[in-house]
């Protein structure tokens, strides 16, 4: 299986637009037309694809803060595995290739997400790759998890 993670360009914006979670996670994660407003609005932010042979089946967004902590914090914002392709093994595949793509880009010994506890499903995956509570809020009052590399 072949994943990549290309950047949202005008020839895969729409495509991109159309991703949706399943009905039951619209609480947990924004829509992509929300994600990229947010990274229009800070430097930040890099939204990709997230693709399967070819095919689009996710979205994430990430990005280094400088200002935060001593060395910056790189922060897997945003991540999520389009409805129509979840149940696949694809959150934990898709997510690995994050891990590696990330600490590429930034030779990182820490990633940062966070989310809501309740979101059963994430936390699950997120813990299976070893991210873990670090005991911080973010401004959305969701908790904050690390993965030490």
């Amino acid at each position: 299986m072949n994943t990549e993670i290309r950047a949202v360009t005008k020839e895969n914006m729409e495509e991109i637009l159309a991703l949706q979670v399943d009905s039951t996670q619209t609480s947990f994660v924004e829509s992509t037309r929300q994600c990229l407003k947010d990274a229009e609005e800070c430097p930040y932010y890099r939204p990709a694809g997230l693709y399967k042979n070819g095919f689009l089946v996710g979205f994430a967004m990430y990005g280094l803060f400088p200002d935060e902590g001593p060395n910056g914090r790189v922060w897997l914002d945003r991540y999520l595995i389009d409805g129509r392709f979840q149940g696949q093994g694809l959150g934990g595949i898709m997510l690995e290739a994050l891990i590696e793509h990330l600490v590429a880009l930034y030779h990182c010994s820490e990633i940062y997400l966070s989310l809501y506890e309740d979101n059963q499903r994430a936390l699950h995956l997120y813990r299976k790759f070893g991210f873990q509570f670090n005991g911080e809020l973010d401004f959305n009052g969701e908790k904050v998890m690390v993965k030490i590399l």
